[in-house]
């Protein structure tokens, strides 16, 4: 089964998050990024991956069409492990963290759409999952600053269902604001983005104490400081959580080792993958550290995270951000139901992108690299 055609597609989409822009990167933010990864086969599969993301998504679909498509045709697309742990060892030389490592995981996930397709199962039972149809999604709100907003759009999540909502703030009155619009009885996580010294978080999560935290999720600068994160779990007494950026295995590993997380988030569109992903999932399960994939996604990498935790041996909670789309290329499996998401039943990832939405939003003309096999 050869790989005959690599082919990148950009979609920007207009979202409404309930609130005034917020600003990434000096820009203000009024729509999502989706950077798709189409491989076709010789006899007839597509496969669909997703490369992360955001405002990087220029620079990753640079790498993949110059850099990686390029390595793809001709190879077999069932020969999956291999062709992984092959581009992998080419592909350090460029960081493994970055948009190399960004492309290779949106590959990745188009290889295991090719292989379920060809097995003509859903991801989640190639990958050993029973037949679970939907599961619990946590609200996972946008950076707000403004504790009436913050109020407002958490006692929302509530009212749609969901019975877990994260923050993205960084100083009391906001989470104070939360925990207030929510009550006592929903969990409420709080992700603050590395901003802080250990002193300084360790200071913040005591602040935060009064509000009950389900986890703190990445309070310490920079993101490498494995140790400093564990001592702002030993020292406030707090759950803590990261992983979003952790960059593979052992990166994964040192964090583990250092005692630094109780919650382990790796990024499928980020991390190298499905095929990275469940590596770091069984490393958790060996150092007994619970696992909530970080999944702020609405293409094949949601998708993705769907059939990853879907097969999960334990009932885990999926991130989905707190915004509407003005339109979704999955339809109703990019959707939260009072605070429950379907897993799709089609084979591989289950959904191919609506060609109408693809249509309509994408960024750049039709271009692929292909080659006569």
């Amino acid at each position: 089964m050869k790989i005959t055609s690599v082919e990148t597609i950009l979609i920007t989409v207009p979202f409404n998050s309930g609130a005034p822009s917020q600003m990434i990167a000096g820009r203000p933010r009024t729509t999502l990024d989706i950077l798709f990864v189409r491989l076709d086969t010789d006899d007839g599969i597509t496969g669909w991956g997703e490369a992360f993301g955001h405002s990087i998504t220029q620079g990753t679909k640079a790498t993949i069409d110059s850099l990686i498509a390029p390595m793809l045709i001709g190879r077999d697309a069932s020969a999956h492990g291999v062709l992984i742990a092959e581009l992998q060892q080419r592909l350090h030389i460029f960081g493994r963290n970055g948009p190399a490592m960004y492309g290779l995981s949106g590959v990745d996930i188009a290889l295991w759409d090719i292989a379920g397709k060809a097995a003509g199962l859903p991801l989640y039972r190639l990958l050993g999952g029973t037949a679970r149809t939907e599961l619990t999604a946590y609200a996972s709100l946008l950076r707000y600053t403004d504790p009436a907003v913050v109020a407002r759009n958490a006692r929302a999540a509530v009212e749609r269902g969901y019975r877990f909502v994260k923050l993205h703030e960084i100083d009391v009155p906001q989470v104070r604001a939360g925990r207030e619009a929510i009550g006592p009885d929903i969990a409420l996580m709080v992700d603050t983005n590395c901003p802080w010294s250990v002193r300084d978080a360790l200071d913040m999560a005591r602040r935060f104490a009064p509000f009950d935290l389900f986890w703190l999720e990445e309070p310490v600068w920079p993101p490498e400081d494995h140790g400093g994160l564990a001592a702002v779990r030993r020292g406030a007494g707090v759950r803590t959580a990261a992983g979003e950026n952790a960059h593979g295995l052992h990166d994964f590993r040192h964090l583990f080792e250092a005692g630094a997380v109780d919650v382990a988030q790796p990024s499928v569109t980020k991390i190298g993958g499905i095929t990275e992903q469940r590596k770091i999932l069984a490393l958790a399960e060996a150092y007994g550290v619970t696992a909530i994939p970080h999944c702020a996604y609405f293409g094949p990498g949601m998708l993705a995270s769907l059939h990853v935790v879907a097969a999960m041996p334990q009932e885990t909670p999926i991130e989905r951000l707190y915004m509407d789309l003005e339109a979704s290329p999955f339809g109703r499996y990019t959707e939260a139901v009072d605070g429950r998401m379907a897993v799709p039943q089609g084979p591989g990832l289950g959904c191919d992108p609506d060609p109408a939405v693809l249509a309509k939003y994408r960024t750049h003309p039709p271009s692929a690299v292909t080659k006569r096999v």
